[in-house]
């Protein structure tokens, strides 16, 4: 019937599926096999720059945009084994790009701004940063987006440009930070007693910085008594103990003095 109708199978089988068939395992294997180059390649590269002690942020950054280039290459070279003209397939590739470019120029420019914020470098991995409304470690720079854990470690991942365009406060750049705390004291305390008792407590608080030394002064008086600026200086690793440790200490020191609680004084007069 095959004869009848002008259809050889086993020509067709002999022309095109074999040669079909062993243009998909060639792929096959050629996909297996580079992608078991490009993770071998993507691994020297990790470790070459680790031992040359590069930045970790441009570690990360390198590494994951020679895998994408690897992977691209890749394609186009399967493709090329499958009989697929590649030169048309690029032009394709470039008008793709283009129309991609425009739906996707948001992804495009979380991409750039990524690039600038490696080169500019306002903050790397691990630095405790506040930036886009959100206050965090840095856990990872990535090609679109940047990987934050906020203090109550809930993890947010935030685009790339919208940090870029925003103010970025990097609270580890400097060696130390100042804690903002106050003290309000009641009419009948004397102040100078007061802020030396409260530096001579301040002071032995751990991991709070001599040099320089702890600021109390007095930052104004009102309706309650006289309100003491608290001002102890620190790593920002320790910020958060000293804040809490100094909220302590001066309770403690209210507490041995016999400090009365402040509370508003109003003198009323009666016209006469």
């Amino acid at each position: 019937m095959d004869n009848a109708l002008g259809f050889d199978f086993n020509q067709f089988l002999t022309l095109y599926l074999i040669p079909l068939g062993w243009k998909l395992a060639g792929a096959i294997a050629l996909w297996i096999l580079g992608g078991w180059v490009i993770n071998i390649i993507g691994n020297l590269s990790h470790r070459g720059m680790t031992q040359s002690k590069v930045e970790p942020t441009l570690i990360r950054y390198v590494e994951a945009t020679l895998r994408i280039a690897m992977r691209v290459v890749l394609v186009i070279v399967i493709l090329g084994v499958c009989g697929i003209e590649t030169t048309s397939f690029a032009a394709l590739l470039a008008a793709a790009g283009i129309a991609i470019g425009a739906a996707w120029s948001g992804l495009l420019a979380n991409f750039a701004a990524g690039a600038f914020l490696i080169i500019l470098r306002p903050f790397k991995v691990g630095d405790f940063v506040s930036g886009a409304g959100i206050t965090g470690t840095v856990k990872e720079i990535g090609l679109f987006a940047t990987t934050i854990d906020q203090p109550d470690n809930v993890r947010t991942t935030v685009g790339n440009n919208k940090l870029f365009s925003d103010n970025i406060v990097n609270y580890t750049s400097n060696p130390f930070r100042r804690v903002d705390l106050q003290a309000q004291l009641a009419h009948s305390v004397d102040p100078k007693q007061a802020m030396d008792a409260l530096r001579a407590r301040i002071v032995q608080i751990p991991n709070v910085l001599s040099d320089p030394a702890p600021d109390v002064e007095i930052l104004e008086f009102n309706a309650a008594g006289t309100r003491l600026v608290v001002r102890p200086y620190c790593n920002n690793d320790h910020y958060w103990q000293v804040y809490f440790d100094t909220n302590k200490a001066m309770a403690e020191v209210g507490a041995a003095n016999n400090w009365p609680i402040p509370a508003p004084h109003q003198v009323m007069r009666q016209p006469g």
